[in-house]
């Protein structure tokens, strides 16, 4: 067991001790529960995302992206990211 100082405002302070009263229970305990219901509603992350968080991570990605033009894979070539758009020529030396 740890036993750690919080230092609460006046108006958390005074909910908190207002939530022990009304379930009769010590102070510490129902700070300890609502500590514990905040950690258990914050998943544990391993890294990984599943497929599903995977998914919702594109598609937050892509919100708002409807109306960009769509471009053919053909427009794009590895000289292409070299030209310089105004002359066409080399903008970046080649070695």
């Amino acid at each position: 067991m740890v036993t750690i100082k919080v230092d609460l405002s006046p108006e958390t302070e005074a909910r908190l001790i207002a939530q022990a009263r009304a379930q009769g229970l010590p102070l510490e305990q129902v700070a300890e529960r609502l500590l514990h219901e905040a950690l258990t509603a914050i998943p544990v992350s391993n890294g990984r995302l599943t497929i599903e968080e995977f998914h919702q991570m594109l598609a937050a990605i892509s919100e708002g992206c409807e109306n960009l033009p769509e471009l053919r894979t053909e427009t794009f070539s590895r000289e292409s990211f070299y030209e310089d758009p105004v002359d066409g020529r080399n903008s970046v030396p080649r070695r």
